[in-house]
């Protein structure tokens, strides 16, 4: 009964910091202006999701591509276009919403554009690209707090799933400790809040999902040169509560608990990185 209200508590905590993290994310996404602004340029690079336009000073504008934007089936490197936008998350990197062709690329151009995308345009375009992907593989590490363990392990997402915000996240986590070895299985569904664009630079989610554990609790003792292991094992499925950050360069950070499973790990901290 103890552990029982140990880990409503912990879960009623965690739920709480889930509150908080919404609330801080939706009090610090800035303020986005409502009027659109105009830029007329040449297509230097173009993707699924994100645009770069050179403007006719020499400017490169990076836009992001979603699926509200009006714009043609392809836009051709080096054709010149005209582009409605509004603000971001960051003054760098604006949301498309209108984008017309005004004249068609000329042959030989596409080079010598590709060429001239400064690096930090490039790199900003490669982390859009690995956030909105489809299938994803990750490592994550932590730390696991009653029992107290040193948490490795790999995960997957895929998705998105019914809708664009719903991932399938199943991960396996090692966890070693004094005492007690863990190997876990946690098939997790994890739901981006809307608190931030989908490109945006980091998002808030949380999730939930059934976790097979199973634990190997040991304790040696030395009595005139012998060993005696008193060794248990124990498998049980718990129901995980989490939710965390995840950011658009693929780093993320957790706070997992573990409900209705004793003696699993009742809270988990972890940071992880996904490819």
């Amino acid at each position: 009964m103890n552990m029982l209200r140990k880990q409503q508590y912990l879960s009623g905590a965690l739920m709480c910091g889930l509150t908080l993290l919404t609330a801080l994310a939706v009090t610090s996404r800035p303020a986005m202006a409502q009027d659109e602004a105009t830029l007329t340029g040449t297509v230097v690079s173009s993707s699924r999701n994100t645009l770069t336009v050179r403007s006719v000073a020499g400017q490169f504008h990076l836009f992001v591509l979603e699926r509200s934007t009006r714009k043609p089936a392809t836009l051709p490197i080096g054709s010149r276009i005209r582009i409605t936008s509004s603000p971001g998350e960051e003054p760098n990197v604006r949301v498309a919403n209108d984008v017309t062709i005004l004249e068609t690329a000329a042959p030989g151009q596409e080079t010598e554009m590709v060429a001239a995308v400064p690096p930090e345009v490039r790199r900003i375009e490669r982390d859009i690209e690995r956030q909105v992907r489809r299938y994803q593989l990750g490592v994550r590490a932590g730390m696991a707090l009653d029992p107290e363990l040193v948490l490795v392990g790999v995960q997957a997402q895929v998705g998105p799933f019914f809708n664009r915000d719903v991932y399938f996240r199943p991960n396996v986590e090692f966890g070693f400790g004094e005492v007690t070895a863990l190997f876990a299985i946690n098939p997790e569904v994890i739901y981006r809040l809307p608190v931030s664009s989908r490109q945006g630079r980091w998002s808030a989610y949380v999730g939930v999902g059934p976790g097979f554990n199973f634990l190997h609790q040991n304790f040696d003792r030395n009595e005139d040169g012998k060993r005696i292991d008193f060794g248990d094992f124990h498998s049980d499925v718990g129901l995980n509560v989490l939710g965390g950050i995840r950011y658009r360069s693929g780093m993320f950070m957790e706070l997992k608990t573990t409900v209705y499973s004793d003696p699993s790990p009742t809270l988990r901290l972890i940071v992880g990185y996904n490819f």
